[in-house]
């Protein structure tokens, strides 16, 4: 294959309608716009979402944006963090009591951020896999 033999394929690029070359083409005088009217008229085109004076939907619906209902109940857990906790088996309550994660917490997961210098045994709890890493390089390990 040369560069000077590349090729679009057949039909991907048509060919742009000559309009206003007389009445043979079926897009003569008019060149297919009807007669008279905002859209017959050059410039004549309104906004995107205009409905012809009513109130558009896009400003009628109310404007709340996107909350997650699950971000509220899951919490991000550092190993730096899980370092400063006096417990060798660490779960979602051990969590709560030091007051790492909010109280109304339902899941957690730790991610690797930090150093884990101590062994510790995680139960519960989502670990990703850099953290695994760490925590079981530390001596300790996961079960879930």
């Amino acid at each position: 294959m040369f560069l000077n033999t590349i090729r679009s394929s057949e039909g991907a690029r048509k060919k742009s309608k000559r309009v206003g070359r007389g009445i043979g083409c079926t897009l003569g005088k008019t060149c297919g716009r009807g007669h008279k009217g905002q859209k017959a008229r050059s410039g004549g085109f309104h906004k995107v979402g205009f409905e012809g004076g009513q109130m558009p939907l896009q400003r009628r619906l109310p404007k709340i944006g996107f909350t997650s209902l699950i971000s509220k109940y899951s919490a991000e857990v550092r190993l730096n963090e899980l370092d400063g906790l006096n417990a060798d088996v660490i779960d979602l309550k051990t969590l709560i009591d030091a007051n790492i994660v909010p109280a109304f917490t339902k899941k957690a997961k730790i991610i690797k951020s930090g150093v884990l210098s101590k062994a510790v045994t995680i139960k519960g709890i989502k670990v990703t896999g850099g953290a695994k890493e760490s925590i079981e390089a530390a001596g300790g390990k996961v079960e879930v």
